[in-house]
Parts: structure tokens; C-alpha cells; sequence
């Protein structure tokens, strides 16, 4: 399978060393390497020093674009189902400094508060297969956008403009469909759900949506404009039912749903309601907008409502199993080019772990074997890491050398600088 995948995008590499590079590359990230960057990954596979894979990001002739499609199709190819969703969701990477691109003080998830980060968002394909990765935009903050130089000395092209969240989602989602994928739902929390431009899109395409809003949000109903919340006040008891969001660690989530037709007079022509969600036992209230061109079902929309949470899973496993925010490049380029390899081999670990779910079910007292198990016995049975002595007594020697010069480079800038 691995093979396959290397064979997949072969095509997009101009030379042969930059293509056996990628492919050592991903042979890195999906190790058991406790860290996973240039120089650990380049140790691991048996380089003298981390100059070919720096090389392979920054300078080498290969376009991350085409590779990008390439990861798109293997997805769909494997994991595709007629009743797929498409999720939307940003996260970032808290960073030092302020060369990296795209990074400046803003809110970030990650954190949960204001911090000095770089922000990117995602695009996720689920089915009840798998789900993986097929797309992503970096955020550039209008700090970034409206300062040329700053932009030049990262690589990022001249004609960069500033574009909002959803507007990156909703190019990605555009660019996805145009390209044939196979996707009936949308969803996406908040920052999504409030952009009527990205609903207009969805809807003026015929394709369906579940995306999250906040209470202060205001909808049209037939009795007049209200927010969500006094809406869900007004609900008699028998409106709710309960439905479960799909299945949890610790088993399914229910929740109490109710929903309301929303926009009757909107164009174009469909059927739009609030779905709202209520905590069984708390009573803490979500809200979602949906949309679909045919009378659809509640059970349906709470289970495109639940499958959101799959990108939180794709976070948590593509940054701790393959090392999408391990990365330590500061420019454009090499942001996009690592970015979408460590998406390749996340998508890699969730089409084998489901072609062996398929090939072989779970034996009775077990669970089906996880994207976390299937990465630790390919670490650990498939992958054979360099163990020479001499090759890691060398590797420890250019790295101090390396450290040396950095160091005194470091101190000399210093003695430029103070008076």
C-alpha cells in the first residue's frame, strides 16, 4: 500500500532524488519518532545530515498543488461513499517570532486564548469508512496582506490578497466539487455557520449543510425574526426528541434535538431550518443552520451535525501520529509542501487501517483496529530505522557543528546590535 501511495505521486517530482527524498519523508512521519522534523527525520533514515530534506521543501522542482489533488483522489478513491461530508475547521500552531508566515497574536483553539500562532484551515472528507485530510489554506492576516516586503521575504506571492476563513473554505469546498468529489453535506462550526456568503454558495450548488451558529445569531421564521435561544424557549415539550450524535469513547452521545423551518421566502428553492441541540442534563443549547434541496429527515441532519467532531480526531491524530505542526519552516513554500505530506501519510494510516477493518473484522473481545494501532505496527513491523552507531555518532557530530555555528552566528549579530 505504501508503494501505491509513493507510486502515486511519483509523477510530480521533476527528478528522481527529490521524489526518493518525499518518500523517505514520509517514511519519517509516519514512525514512532517521539519529535518529527528535518533533522530527527533525517537521522532516522540513514541521511548524514538534514540538507536533502530542507532542500526537498524549500528549493526542490515539485508542485505541492498537484500532490494535493493526488491526496484528494486517493482519499475519495478509498474512502468515498454518495453520503460523504465535508467538514470545515481551523487550528493553529503557537509560534516565537514573527518571520514565520502568516503568524501574528490572534485566538487560536489550540491554546484556547490569544497567542502568537499561525492559524490554518482545513478540509476534511468523512464517510462512515474513514476520514482524512484532502485540503488546506494557510490564513494570512491582513498585517500580512497589506505589507508586500514582509510577504516577499516569506515567499508569498506578490498577488496574495486577504481572505477570510470561510472565504478559504469555502475556495477549498468549490475546488473540491469542481473536481468531482462526492459530498452531499457541509458542516462547520461557527465561524462558518455566520458567513452568508459560504451558505449562498452551498445552496446555489445543491449541496446540503449543517454548519454551527451562536445565539445571537437572528433567523426568520413565519411568526417574525427572532434569536435562536428565544426560539428554543418557545419549543413545546413534545417538539424534542432524542437522538444520538453519533458514537463516543464512552459510547453514543444523545442529545435532545428540535427543529424549525426557517427563511420561507429564501431562493433558491430548497428547504432551510434551525436544528437546535440540547444537553440532556445540563441543558447548554447549540444551534445550526441547515439547508437541503429535499425533505430531509432529523435523524439525518444530527448525524451530519455529530460527524463534525471527525476533524477534531484528524487533528489529534495527524498532529500526534504524523507531525502536521511539527514543522520547522518559516516560509510559504515550505509550510505548504510540508503540510500536505503529512497529510499524505495520515491519509495513508486511515485507508489502511479501514482496508483492514474491511479485509478482516475484529476478532469477538476486540475493538476494530485504530489509525493509532495501525501507525504502531507499521512503526514497529514495516519500517526499519537506520541503527548503525557509527551513522548516529556522525549525525550527533554535525549536529553540534551545526549548533556551534548557529551559536556563534547568534552571538556576533549581538555584538552588532548592543552599544
Amino acid at each position: 500500500m505504501f508503494d501505491e501511495l509513493t507510486g502515486r505521486i511519483a509523477g510530480r517530482f521533476a527528478r528522481v532524488e527529490p521524489r526518493r527524498r518525499a518518500e523517505k519523508l514520509l517514511l519519517g512521519l509516519i514512525s514512532e519518532l517521539p519529535r518529527k522534523n528535518c533533522w530527527t527525520i533525517a537521522e532516522y533514515v540513514g541521511d548524514s545530515s538534514p540538507d536533502g530534506l530542507q532542500h526537498l521543501l524549500a528549493r526542490a522542482a515539485w508542485d505541492a498543488d498537484a500532490v494535493r489533488d493526488d491526496l484528494r483522489d486517493y482519499v475519495c478513491e478509498h474512502l468515498g461513499e454518495t453520503d460523504a461530508v465535508l467538514i470545515v475547521d481551523e487550528t493553529g500552531d503557537v509560534k516565537k517570532g514573527s518571520k514565520t508566515a502568516g503568524t501574528q497574536r490572534q485566538y487560536t483553539g489550540t491554546a484556547g486564548r490569544i497567542e502568537n500562532a499561525q492559524v490554518a484551515v482545513y478540509l476534511t472528507y468523512a464517510t462512515a469508512v474513514g476520514h482524512a485530510f484532502i485540503d488546506r489554506a494557510l490564513y494570512l492576516p491582513e498585517s500580512w496582506t497589506s505589507d508586500p516586503e514582509r510577504c516577499h521575504a516569506t515567499g508569498i506571492g506578490e498577488h496574495a490578497r486577504f481572505a477570510t476563513k470561510p472565504e478559504l473554505a469555502n475556495t477549498m469546498i468549490a475546488r473540491a466539487l469542481d473536481a468531482g468529489v462526492a459530498a452531499s453535506w457541509v458542516t462547520g462550526d461557527e465561524v462558518y455557520g455566520a458567513d452568508p456568503r459560504l451558505r449562498a454558495e452551498l445552496e446555489d450548488r445543491g449541496v446540503g449543510y449543517v454548519l454551527a451558529i451562536g445565539c445571537d445569531r437572528r433567523v426568520a421564521t413565519a411568526a417574525g425574526t427572532f434569536r435562536p435561544d428565544e426560539l428554543a424557549a418557545r419549543l413545546p415539550k413534545h417538539a424534542w426528541q432524542r437522538l444520538p450524535a453519533g458514537a463516543g469513547a464512552k459510547g453514543h452521545r444523545y442529545y435532545d434535538w428540535a427543529l424549525i423551518d426557517v427563511d420561507p421566502e429564501a431562493t433558491p428553492a430548497g428547504h432551510r431550518w434551525l436544528l437546535i441541540r440540547r444537553h440532556r442534563r445540563t441543558k447548554e443549547l447549540a444551534f445550526y443552520r441547515c439547508f437541503a434541496a429535499a425533505t430531509t429527515a432529523l435523524p439525518v441532519l444530527v448525524r451530519v451535525a455529530g460527524t463534525r467532531w471527525r476533524i477534531e480526531e484528524s487533528f489529534q491524530t495527524s498532529k500526534g501520529l504524523t507531525g502536521l505542526d511539527q514543522h520547522q519552516v518559516r516560509r510559504w513554500t515550505s509550510w505548504q509542501r510540508w503540510t500536505v505530506l503529512a497529510m499524505l501519510a495520515h491519509a495513508f494510516l486511515t485507508i489502511a487501517a479501514a482496508t483492514e477493518r474491511a479485509r478482516a473484522p475484529a476478532p469477538t473481545g476486540s475493538i476494530a483496529l485504530t489509525c493509532n494501532e495501525i501507525h504502531h505496527l507499521i512503526a514497529t513491523l514495516a519500517i526499519t530505522p537506520i541503527t548503525d552507531t557509527a551513522h548516529h555518532l556522525r549525525f550527533s557530530q554535525w549536529r553540534r557543528r551545526h549548533q556551534h555555528r548557529a551559536q556563534q552566528a547568534h552571538y556576533q549579530h549581538q555584538t552588532t546590535q548592543e552599544p
